[in-house]
């Protein structure tokens, strides 16, 4: 997409006033969904909630639970999809059946290693790793053509927008100020969000360029807070949070990285995104406390599940899924599934 069109920053048409918060039953909890971006690994969080509405909803769609789904990237494409009406076991069949195909495995032997190293170290140097043609047509299955204005239930959704080098917050229509998204279909929000750096080519959209949002919200347990205390006249103390991670990696600086370069280096956006992630998660706990929120993470894995790694995501995450549900399922019953929502009527 050229250039040359006159197009304005999407910041251009914010409110440069504090928001006018919106009446909250003072009785009742604002209940939060947030799910982190991890490519392929996804299918852990979407199994998650699959296992959920399988053993604790009676089938119900988990989306009925929560007042305000937040996700970054394959987050943010479970979010969208369970706010077009999907369950959580659909979307995670999708995973485990239509991921490889997004992003095809390598054989399962020396040759199989040697060429994804080859491909993701040589190939990729020099121009993204995948094309998304395949990720489209699943996206068809997940949103059809369902406008970001028919979500059945609130979302924020986060990018970068990389034209005028700035964050892009996808937001539904939940309060008065936010007319600008509701209009765009959801798989352009879905596009931008998920555009991965070096696995995807840049989503270019209405002469915007979107980058994914794991580039700053890997883990967007703060946009949903923020979200919930600055549009709606609720107490801290009521904002409940379910936070889902896709696998929590630890960035180890070896002797050998001391001695500097961009080779010994090239991977620190990890760093960055598990540091984020360990950020939000802390001040979540300190802004409403440890007891309103549950972080439920996949474990974690030697060597690390590469984020395209459709084989070991299958084959490593979703059998800790169980133990996870086993761990967590009576603090989530308790704190978000006695009772479904208000459905969700956007402003006018």
């Amino acid at each position: 997409m050229s250039y040359e069109r006159a197009v304005l920053p999407r910041s251009a048409g914010s409110n440069p006033k504090r928001r006018v918060p919106q009446a909250w039953p003072q009785d009742r909890d604002f209940r939060i969904l947030a799910i982190d971006g991890g490519g392929i690994r996804g299918v852990f969080p979407a199994a998650v909630l699959a296992g959920l509405e399988e053993t604790l909803t009676g089938g119900r769609p988990i989306s009925d639970y929560f007042d305000l789904i937040v996700g970054t990237s394959t987050g943010g494409i479970l979010a969208l999809g369970l706010a077009a009406g999907k369950d959580a076991r659909a979307i995670r069949d999708l995973y485990m059946v239509r991921g490889r195909h997004i992003f095809p495995p390598t054989w399962d032997n020396a040759l199989g290693r040697i060429h994804r190293w080859l491909r993701n170290t040589i190939w990729n140097v020099g121009t993204y790793r995948y094309e998304r043609h395949e990720l489209e047509r699943v996206l068809d299955d997940v949103v059809g053509r369902r406008l970001f204005g028919e979500a059945r239930t609130r979302l924020v959704i986060p990018a970068f927008e990389g034209r005028f080098s700035e964050i892009a917050v996808f937001k539904t229509r939940h309060h008065a100020d936010y007319g600008m998204d509701w209009r765009k279909p959801m798989k352009d929000v879905a596009l931008a969000t998920s555009a991965a750096p070096t696995i995807f080519r840049a989503h270019e959209n209405d002469g915007f360029t979107f980058v994914d949002g794991g580039v700053w919200a890997n883990n967007p347990i703060m946009l949903g807070i923020i979200e919930a205390m600055s549009c709606y006249d609720v107490p801290r103390e009521r904002i409940k949070v379910l936070s889902l991670g896709c696998g929590d990696d630890p960035y180890v600086v070896s002797k050998g990285m001391m001695s500097g370069g961009h080779w010994r280096w090239r991977q620190v956006i990890f760093a960055a995104m598990r540091l984020q992630s360990l950020a939000a998660t802390n001040q979540a706990r300190l802004l409403l406390g440890p007891e309103h929120v549950i972080r439920i993470d996949a474990p974690t894995t030697h060597p690390k599940i590469d984020l395209d790694d459709w084989r070991r995501s299958t084959n490593e995450l979703l059998p800790a899924v169980g133990g996870a549900i086993s761990a967590h399922g009576a603090a989530i019953e308790a704190m978000f599934l006695r009772d479904t929502v208000d459905p969700f009527v956007p402003v006018p």
